[in-house]
């Protein structure tokens, strides 16, 4: 993993995500939730990284964030915040949120999405108030542009909503330019698609979410995230458990799997074939996943989120963990790895 930052700001080789701070699959009570800050803190030197976002919670996770910074009495010159814009908070007018049902629980308020100039521009502010009046976020981005584009129904609206994002890089521009923020970023899951907003914006960073794994890493990717470093625009890894499913979990890209179809079916093998090759060389299945997403040139930091306060110290443990070459060589002879990777 390449230790730079990101226009200045130094970046540390773990991020911690907080979307379990915004009550993901689970209502957290507060004690866990400043448990989980504390812990972060505990566990990296200054500066510590939170990747948060509007979205997550219906604001919830910013609100929690800048309850718990305060509470902790942290310097704001020793956290670094990166806000993914897009969604701002609304009023709960049904009985769960309309934004992503079944995911979030327990929240009092709903979210509804608005990329464009003005949009993003109250999304910042609303982002700021929530955090309170001591933190700010230094690193921002457009919030799952993939999504936004995916849900068009025509050639012609999926026209004018990517001119709405590139509208939305505006306002985020405007912000860097006046010192607001430092540095511009993307976020998603479909790299495609920020490889056609980086043909458009100027940007910083990027995040990847569900890319570049262990499990799937076209050589297409690789090829984008090269270019990415040539162009010294750093990379964050992010999701690379695939939702947690490839260590364990239920829920394979957020969504609930169960090995009911062919596909799924291969998914699941390739797992249970993942497990064995782990357990033959006492690796963790954490630390491949890991080793793996930040082996590639240009990524900077991973980001990994937790539900649980006394898997912190195990996550930034996993990140400093490097893997032996015979276990890849396995991985590549039982082709759960192209073999063409050139990286492990």
């Amino acid at each position: 993993m390449n230790e730079i930052g990101v226009n200045g700001i130094r970046i540390p080789p773990i991020i911690f995500g907080t979307s379990s701070l915004g009550n993901l699959y689970t209502a957290l009570s507060d004690d866990t939730k400043l448990e989980l800050v504390r812990q972060a803190f505990e566990a990296v030197p200054s500066p510590v990284a939170f990747d948060c976002a509007g979205k997550y919670g219906a604001g919830l996770a910013l609100e929690k964030l800048g309850e718990c910074l305060e509470k902790l009495h942290v310097n704001p010159d020793d956290v670094v915040i990166s806000n993914k814009l897009g969604w701002k908070q609304t009023a709960l007018l049904s009985t769960e949120p309309t934004f992503e049902p079944g995911v979030w629980m327990n929240l009092k308020n709903d979210a509804t999405q608005d990329i464009s100039y003005d949009g993003i521009m109250a999304c910042y502010q609303q982002g700021n108030l929530l955090l309170g009046t001591q933190y700010s976020p230094q690193l921002v981005s457009v919030h799952d542009p993939d999504e936004y584009l995916l849900s068009a129904t025509s050639m012609k609206e999926r026209d004018s909503r990517f001119m709405q994002i590139i509208d939305a890089y505006k306002a985020l521009s405007d912000l860097k330019k006046e010192g607001k923020v430092k540095a511009l970023g993307i976020g998603a899951k479909n790299w495609q698609v920020i490889q056609e907003i980086t043909q458009e914006v100027n940007l910083d960073w990027v995040m990847f979410a569900n890319s570049m794994t262990i499990m799937h890493h076209p050589a297409e990717l690789l090829e984008f995230m090269q270019q990415l470093h040539n162009n010294r625009i750093s990379i964050i890894n992010s999701a690379v458990f695939h939702a947690g499913f490839l260590i364990g979990g239920k829920f394979f890209d957020y969504k609930l799997i169960q090995p009911d179809t062919a596909a799924n079916k291969r998914i699941f093998k390739w797992r249970s074939d993942f497990f064995d090759l782990c357990n033959k060389h006492r690796v963790s299945p954490a630390v491949a996943c890991i080793s793996f997403a930040t082996s590639i040139p240009g990524v900077i930091s991973i980001a990994l989120n937790t539900s649980n306060p006394n898997n912190i110290k195990e996550n930034v443990n996993s990140v400093m963990t490097r893997v032996s070459d015979e276990f890849w060589a396995d991985m590549k002879a039982m082709k759960l790895i192209d073999s063409a990777y050139p990286f492990v």
